[in-house]
C-alpha cells in the first residue's frame, strides 16, 4: 500500500476501523464503522519545564498523571460526560530546535492514555532556556482546540525562572488564548513570593486562570493499605478480558502492557500504581473500541456481525460468529464485575488513607497533584460542569 495506515486514538475521534484481508490475488480493505463521540470536551494541555533543575517536577508529573485524569473522570455536565483529551509539551531543553524556542510537542490531544503515559515517562531533564510565552503560544496554535464555548479548554504550565523570557510575549500568547476560549494556569516550582517576582502570576491573570506554587522536590507520603494487593490482582484479571481485532489490535495491546509495566514498576509509589489501575478500569477513560472487541461490541451491539474474523486471535478466528458472541458476552460481564470491584476497593482504600492521615497528623503538601486537582474543581463550574 502506498499510503501508510495511521493508528488513531484508542478512545476518541475513531470514525472507522480498517482491517485488511487477502484473497488469492489481491488485498481487500474493509472499513467497519464505529459510532463517534460528540458533545462538550475537556481539553488539557500540560506544558512542562524540562531544564536541569526540574527533575522533581518531571517525577511528580510521571507519578501523578493518573490522579489528574481520574479527577477529570468525575466531571459531569448536563449532557452527560464531557470527552477528555490531554496534550503534552516540553520546553527548556537545549537539544530542541532553537528556532522553535526550545519547545517540543510530545503529544497532541489524545485520549490514548497508555501512549501518553509512555511519552511522559520518557521525559528527562536537560538544561536550556525556558520561554514560557513561546510554549503557550505554540500549544495554542499547534493543537486542535475545540471551538465550542461549552468545552473546558485549559493550559497548565509548570516551571521556574522568569516568566518573561523569550521572543514571544506572554501577552501575545494570552490574547490568542482568549480568542480560543482557553484558560491559562501557571504553576511556579518554588517559593510563592519568588514566583511573583519572576512574573508567573501575570500569565495567570492575563489568561483568566490561576497562579499557584508547588514544592516540586517534595515526595508524597505513601500510606500502605490492606487494599493494595487486591488492586494488583484485579488489574491482572482485567488484562485477561481484552480481545484484539484489526491491524492495530496486537500493537495497541502491547502498548497497554508497556504502560502497565511502567506504572507498576515502582512498588514504593502506590499513588501512581493505584491511580493507573483506577484509570484503566474506567469505561470512560479507557475505552479501547478501536482495537478491543469487548469495547467495540459495547459501543455497537452489531459489531460482532461485522468484524473481520481473520484479524481476531488464533483461538477465535476459526470459530463461528455465534461462538464469538458468547465469548464477548461472557468477557463483557467479567469486565463489568472487575470494574465494579476496583471502584469499591479504591473507595475503601481512600477512606483508609484519610483515616490514617487524621490519626497520624499527616497534612497534604502543595504538589502538582493537589494544585491541578484544586484548579480543575474550581474552573469546571464556569462551564456548567461539576465534580461528581
Amino acid at each position: 500500500m502506498n499510503q501508510p495506515l495511521r493508528r488513531s486514538s484508542a478512545v476518541f475521534a475513531m470514525l472507522f476501523c480498517i482491517t485488511i484481508t487477502r484473497t488469492a490475488n489481491e488485498f481487500v480493505i474493509k472499513k467497519t464503522t464505529i459510532p463517534t463521540d460528540t458533545g462538550p470536551r475537556i481539553q488539557a494541555a500540560i506544558l512542562l519545564d524540562v531544564s536541569g533543575s526540574m527533575n522533581g517536577l518531571i517525577e511528580q508529573a510521571k507519578s501523578q498523571l493518573w490522579n489528574m485524569v481520574n479527577v477529570l473522570d468525575k466531571v459531569k455536565c448536563e449532557n452527560g460526560n464531557p470527552k477528555i483529551e490531554i496534550a503534552l509539551y516540553e520546553y527548556g531543553r537545549d537539544g530542541n530546535d532553537p528556532a522553535s524556542g526550545y519547545v517540543k510537542q510530545i503529544s497532541g490531544f489524545t485520549g490514548d492514555l497508555n501512549k501518553l503515559s509512555l511519552d511522559l515517562n520518557s521525559l528527562t531533564t536537560n538544561g536550556g532556556d525556558e520561554f514560557c510565552g513561546q510554549v503557550i503560544y505554540a500549544s495554542l496554535n499547534e493543537l486542535n482546540w475545540d471551538s465550542s464555548s461549552s468545552s473546558y479548554k485549559v493550559i497548565f504550565i509548570a516551571g521556574n525562572e522568569d516568566f518573561l523570557q523569550g521572543q514571544v510575549s506572554y501577552t501575545k500568547a494570552c490574547a490568542e488564548a482568549k480568542k480560543k476560549g482557553v484558560i491559562v494556569n501557571t504553576i511556579y516550582c518554588g517559593d510563592e513570593d519568588r514566583g511573583i517576582r519572576e512574573h508567573w502570576n501575570l500569565g495567570a491573570e492575563c489568561g483568566s486562570g490561576s497562579f499557584t506554587n508547588i514544592d516540586h522536590n517534595a515526595k508524597e507520603k505513601q500510606i500502605p493499605t490492606p487494599y493494595d494487593s487486591t488492586l494488583f490482582s484485579l488489574n491482572q484479571q482485567l488484562n485477561k478480558t481484552y480481545i484484539t481485532y484489526g491491524i492495530a489490535g496486537e500493537e495497541s495491546l502491547e502498548t497497554l502492557m508497556q504502560a502497565d509495566t511502567v506504572a507498576i514498576s515502582d512498588l514504593k509509589d502506590m499513588t501512581k500504581i493505584t491511580g493507573y489501575v483506577v484509570t484503566k478500569s474506567s469505561k470512560r477513560l479507557s475505552n479501547n473500541a478501536a482495537w478491543d472487541l469487548i469495547d467495540a461490541a459495547e459501543k455497537d451491539s452489531s459489531f460482532t456481525d461485522k468484524v473481520d474474523m481473520n484479524t481476531l486471535p488464533d483461538s477465535l478466528k476459526n470459530k463461528s460468529r455465534e461462538h464469538l458472541k458468547q465469548v464477548v458476552r461472557a468477557k463483557t460481564t467479567e469486565r463489568g464485575a472487575i470494574r465494579k470491584q476496583i471502584t469499591e476497593i479504591n473507595t475503601q482504600r481512600a477512606v483508609y488513607i484519610a483515616a490514617e492521615k487524621a490519626r497520624t497528623g499527616i497534612t497534604d503538601i502543595k504538589i502538582l497533584k493537589t494544585e491541578i486537582e484544586r484548579i480543575i474543581k474550581e474552573q469546571v463550574k464556569r462551564f456548567n460542569m461539576y465534580i461528581e
